[in-house]
């Protein structure tokens, strides 16, 4: 098998890989020609510099030979051998060279043409600082380091257009696990793979990482190839945690500050002995230099960390004629004494910049102190990696900031070409930075909230000059410009990275500065002024979908709630909903388009009339307020046949008769989950009463549940003979009950999906299942005219609730679980008596047959998906009036939702036969269409 390097990475042999490259689009293993291969993977966002040989990569070092000798050694035998753990876990503290390992590795199987992908995590790197393009850069190295995969994989783009939209785990089944499972065996051959993926620790989504840990262990389950996992971290604890879901048979794990001290010792010895020697040459020091027992010494001083080794040699190395001076500094701030591995990178971190101000006067160095810690600690915190370059722009520095660090090479990365980025060496100088009793000098330590509070002004600033965001920031003079036919070219003149910066991290920097908006500050005289041109400016940088995430967290930031800035955000949310696709498709229709059909009491519409264009106008038709509609939700492809609320109203699950269930974000209406797995339509979702866990019901005879973080399947609950009808779990989350159409009902442990009890009585199909509030009882209703009150202890019937002259398709338990309600195709409700099974009422003359019904919190109604029902004086049950307090209910009856038993809002026809859901004020509706609406009221 041919296997090529990435073609991003910066080598020698580009023009050979190039011409290596077009071959193999030309020659596959079939013999046909694929066209525009390259252009479909190109519509995968990936990460530039996640290769270990990225550009950016290309002077970061790998083990010295005859170092390392032993664990490199156990890394291939695990590669190459037999082991059926997939995964090895490299763990070590700050600064113990897990990095390097990882890069020795990825070289060395890249050099086998065995390298699969790679990703080199790095906190504030931008692109490899998240999750976001984790999955799709791996499949895009994978694409081209595994040509035979191209095929594969660029069908999967082509089969999910919006595959970079869903979440981790839909990326790594669709462009990852399928496409290596679809290699034939002569294809695979019989080589194995490896991925490396290094710093997973960096990554800053502690719930993402733990997510990709669960991903890379599916590995294993590949037949047709092998793939191996080399990941390195701290051993902090969402990685711990990720593995604790892992089986200790699917990874290995070594832990690098546990390796015996004397062979590190050994191996750091060898690595101050080869650059002492290249700083010797370099400065034609005498031979020998420093001579033996000043490397044991410095040894000593490294405490067992290669980072502190590395920040040493290159301090000397950056003293050029005074390198033997710098290396008696080190020397003498040497603590002979045996002290934690930490407070040796603190002494050096210290020595480098002690040693950096230690020719100024006293004023001076106060002022040098000063510009330290504004410059290094926004380095330090930034989101993404920014040249000198545009480091001077942002943060408006008019020395320059090459000149404040230019004594700073040992622990930054400053490159001579001004439009790379500036970078620390190592993320454990972030560490002491921002830590006091780690830094100890006041002169430098830097303080991470007023730091990010600095950076939130600069980002306003920059945005706010003449040089920032302005209408038509490209010149583009016409509002029918689409977003794909501007070049990049143009928008990387127009929007410098400085600016391209700002305009995605203004809001995460206010954030973690802890401040809040208020009326009037500098905020909000920003949004009145520049609201419009930044969502222009962020449909240019293809970020439209980010827009509505960032205004709900400012939103959440302004104070009071009903003040003036609240009110402009909560608005300007509705009007990134409403008009989103338009906005990623076409950025000047934000001028036109979106405030002409934005209502006329929207409060963005008011601030900003004036930018619309002269040459049209809304006569009439315009609608006076916003609808009740805040987004539609669109992705099913076929009916809606379920929709339900997380218990804390943050999600919305629908289940379709296209066989999958959906995930959806309530705040953003962004899809963030497709869970596949049924073969046949679904008809029941339901979330736990902690919101973790999703369970479906389908026509394939069997329960799924999903985790909600991962849309993981945890597992398959197969038992019934037919198509499940409705699933519920208990209040404690610890049991699962199904009905179906086989006349059963049955009970499942949640933890273990083992069947607990299959419980069994009635003559025909079952509709509706519900348990009571204590999990005590499990009420069952079914097309046999019945229902029936079971004990989940002991399968046990208690009761049979007979009346009803056809079938039973709503069952509901009082909150006290003193009444069972029941709603039949007969046109009534029934309630009864749970202890004796007696029909206390018969709420008859109903318009029609109810299918959905719930009791109120304060036990004074029924609420049904026909309108609402009062009970019976005798009948109501008393309840927390709290509860009362939040729940606002509305109901679908026909053409109308109900609030409050009244008419309250007319549905078009394509809004009607619906199923419903309600949260607060808030509902969602799952149209025959496979559209699903939220409304707000």
């Amino acid at each position: 098998m041919l296997f090529y390097r990435d073609a991003m990475a910066s080598t020698t042999s580009n023009t050979a890989f190039g011409n290596a490259y077009k071959s193999v689009q030309a020659n596959n293993i079939n013999g046909s020609v694929h066209i525009g291969l390259e252009n479909t993977l190109d519509r995968l966002p990936r990460a530039e510099d996640a290769p270990f040989n990225s550009y950016a990569k290309q002077h970061e070092p790998i083990c010295l030979p005859n170092t390392r000798v032993d664990l490199l050694q156990e890394i291939y035998s695990w590669a190459d051998g037999q082991d059926e753990r997939c995964i090895f876990w490299l763990s070590g503290l700050a600064g113990t060279g897990k990095s390097t390992i990882a890069r020795t590795v990825a070289r060395s199987y890249y050099d086998k043409q065995r390298l699969a992908a790679s990703f080199f995590f790095s906190r504030g790197g931008g692109d490899v600082g998240h999750e976001g393009k984790f999955v799709t850069s791996l499949a895009v190295q994978l694409a081209r380091n595994v040509p035979v995969l191209k095929q594969h994989i660029s069908d999967a783009v082509v089969e999910r257009d919006d595959i970079a939209s869903q979440s981790l785990r839909d990326q790594w089944q669709h462009l990852v696990l399928r496409p290596l499972s679809k290699l034939h065996e002569p294809e695979a051959g019989q080589r194995r793979y490896i991925i490396v993926i290094d710093a997973l620790d960096e990554c800053d989504n502690d719930s993402n990482i733990r997510i990709i840990v669960q991903l890379l262990a599916k590995a294993r389950s590949l037949t047709k190839v092998r793939v191996r996992v080399l990941l390195t971290s701290r051993p902090e604890v969402p990685i711990r945690h990720g593995f604790r879901q892992v089986p200790e048979a699917e990874h290995q794990d070594v832990v690098l500050h546990n390796i015996s001290r004397s062979i590190i010792d050994c191996d750091i010895a060898l690595f101050l002995e080869h650059n002492l020697q290249l700083i010797a040459q370099e400065r034609c020091l005498c031979a020998g230099w420093p001579g033996a027992e000043i490397v044991v010494q410095l040894v000593q001083s490294a405490g067992g960390l290669f980072i502190w080794a590395a920040t040493a040699c290159r301090f000397i190395q950056e003293g050029k004629r005074f390198a033997a001076k710098r290396l008696e500094t080190i020397l003498c701030n040497r603590d002979a004494t045996s002290i934690a591995p930490e407070r040796h990178l603190n002494e050096i971190y210290t020595t480098v910049l002690k040693n950096s101000i230690q020719d100024y006067a006293d004023e001076e160095k106060e002022e040098q102190c000063r510009a330290l810690r504004y410059i290094v600690g926004s380095i330090a915190v930034l989101f993404s990696p920014l040249s000198a370059q545009s480091l001077d722009q942002l943060l408006d520095v008019v020395e320059g900031v090459r000149l404040t660090l230019e004594d700073l090479h040992a622990i930054l990365d400053i490159p001579n070409n001004r439009n790379r980025p500036v970078q620390l060496h190592h993320p454990s100088f972030r560490d002491f930075l921002l830590d006091s009793k780690r830094c100890g000098d006041d002169r430098f330590y830097v303080d991470e909230k007023s730091t990010h509070k600095k950076l939130a002004h600069c980002c306003l600033k920059l945005m706010s000059t003449p040089s920032g965001l302005r209408q038509d920031m490209c010149n583009l003079s016409d509002p029918r410009v689409l977003r794909r036919e501007i070049d990049e070219e143009t928008i990387h003149r127009n929007l410098p990275p400085e600016l391209q910066y700002a305009c995605r991290y203004w809001v995460d920097h206010l954030e973690r500065s802890g401040r809040s908006i208020k009326d009037g500050d500098t905020t909000h005289c920003f949004l009145k002024k520049h609201l419009l041109h930044w969502l222009e400016a962020m449909s240019l940088l293809h970020e439209t979908s980010l827009c509505v995430r960032l205004l709900a967290r400012l939103q959440a930031l302004a104070t009071p709630s009903n003040s003036v800035v609240a009110k402009f955000l909560h608005d300007a949310v509705r009007f990134v909903l409403r008009f989103v696709p338009i906005l990623a498709k076409a950025p000047l229709q934000i001028y036109s388009s979106a405030l002409l059909f934005s209502p006329e009491s929207s409060v963005v519409r008011k601030v900003f009339i004036e930018q619309v264009p002269q040459a049209v106008r809304v006569i009439s038709g315009r609608d006076a307020e916003w609808d009740a509609c805040r987004s539609v939700l669109e992705g099913h492809s076929h009916p809606v046949n379920a929709v339900v609320f997380s218990p804390d109203g943050q999600l919305v699950a629908s289940a379709s008769r296209d066989s999958t269930v959906r995930l959806w974000e309530t705040a953003t209406g962004q899809c963030c989950s497709v869970l596949e797995g049924h073969s046949r339509r679904v008809n029941a979702v339901v979330f736990s009463p902690d919101g973790q866990l999703v369970a479906s019901a389908s026509n394939d005879r069997t329960v799924r549940v999903w985790e909600t973080a991962t849309g993981q399947c945890r597992s398959v609950l197969e038992g019934h003979s037919d198509s499940v009808k409705a699933v519920v779990l208990s209040p404690d989350g610890q049991l699962v009950a199904s009905v179906s159409d086989d006349r059963t009902v049955w009970l499942w442990e949640t933890a273990t999906g083992q069947c607990r009890s299959v419980l069994e009585g009635h003559s025909d199909s079952v509709n509706a299942v519900v348990f009571s509030p204590d999990g005590q009882l499990v009420a069952s209703a079914s097309d046999d005219r019945t229902v029936r009150v079971w004990e989940t202890a002991t399968g046990q019937c208690r009761s049979v609730l007979e009346g009803h002259s056809s079938w039973v398709k709503a069952v509901v338990l009082s909150p006290d679980g003193q009444l069972v309600a029941s709603a039949s195709n007969d046109r009534t409700v029934r309630v009864w008596e749970t202890a004796t099974g007696r029909c206390r009422s018969v709420l008859e003359d109903q318009p029609s047959p109810i299918f959905h019904i719930a009791f109120s919190p304060d036990g004074l109604i029924l609420y049904t998906d026909k309108g609402d029902i009062p009970l019976p004086l005798d009948l109501m049950v008393v309840v927390s009036a709290l509860l009362a307090q939040e729940l606002l209910y509305a109901a679908v009856d026909g053409e109308w939702v109900l609030r409050q038993t009244r008419r309250f809002l007319w549905l078009p026809p394509q809004y009607r036969n619906c199923v419903t859901a309600v949260y607060g004020h808030m509902m969602c509706l799952g149209c025959y269409l496979g559209r699903v609406s939220f409304l707000s009221f």
